[in-house]
């Protein structure tokens, strides 16, 4: 589908009572919907739309109406964390995402690999809110406090893998669409519990925020086709991490550079 047309789309199935605007950028294939009194908004990457659309149809679409409804209707709600500690969790980003909010607002992060960036959002059952440090200083909560409940309480989210061997490789796949499969990443339980079943090399993907993948490498052709699907899962993703995957051992992440038929290089 032409992006032009998609836009045309999107601007009749998300206008709603006239509360929000939207603005088309041509040249950066990209549409912005705002929320008039709130005065923020999503941006959506039309060109990864429109060929998602050609593959999903109506229901790239749909997805789309969901996830800015859903955002919206958290970005209505007051954020107070206070007795919410156990509705906290991490989210993973790439480094190129926003610290600060569009109106200026520093969000509460920390650093993780070279490639992605810790957030902290506050979980409101269809969507979530990322935390922002003013509130954490009007309500007088210290940074270390959102860190250890965000950790805890990702310890108590399942973990269901989906088990797939290609080439003589063992790939796992988190996939539970809860927000926080990316996350998981930071389950240094999980993490340490399969480096002690892996028969080769251990390497992990975050592409993007819906899925980690977890890859037991006993050939140069497992580093293949983890590239090829980390790259698949970054072009597909809603909220695109990176398609470099890492290396992991003894808790360290080491981005590496996938040349095809070829071992990757760190």
């Amino acid at each position: 589908m032409e992006v032009r047309k998609l836009q045309r789309i999107l601007r009749e199935r998300l206008k709603d009572d006239n509360s929000r605007t939207f603005k088309y950028d041509e040249e950066q294939s990209s549409l912005r919907v705002e929320h008039k009194q709130l005065k923020t908004g999503v941006d959506l990457d039309l060109s990864k739309w429109a060929a998602k659309y050609e593959r999903e149809g109506e229901k790239a679409v749909e997805e789309v109406v969901h996830y800015i409804d859903t955002s919206f209707r958290a970005m209505e709600r007051d954020v107070s964390l206070s007795g919410q500690e156990q509705y906290i969790y991490p989210v993973i980003r790439s480094t190129s995402f926003p610290t600060e909010t569009k109106d200026g607002k520093e969000l509460v992060w920390d650093d993780h690999t070279a490639e992605t960036r810790i957030f902290y959002a506050l979980d409101m059952g269809e969507a979530y809110s990322l935390i922002e440090q003013e509130t954490l200083e009007a309500e007088q909560i210290e940074t270390e406090s959102i860190r250890r409940a965000a950790r805890n309480n990702l310890k108590t989210l399942e973990v269901p893998m989906k088990k797939d061997t290609v080439a003589g490789n063992t790939f796992y796949f988190i996939n539970t669409n809860d927000g926080y499969d990316a996350s998981r990443i930071l389950n240094e339980a999980l993490l340490q519990s399969v480096a002690e079943d892996v028969q080769g090399d251990m390497a992990v993907a975050v592409p993007h925020n819906d899925v980690f993948i977890i890859a037991d490498i006993t050939n140069d052709n497992g580093y293949d086709v983890l590239g090829q699907m980390a790259f698949r899962f970054f072009n597909d993703g809603r909220v695109p991490i990176t398609a470099l995957p890492f290396m992991y051992e003894n808790g360290e992440f080491e981005p590496i550079f996938i040349l095809a038929k070829k071992r990757p290089k760190t």
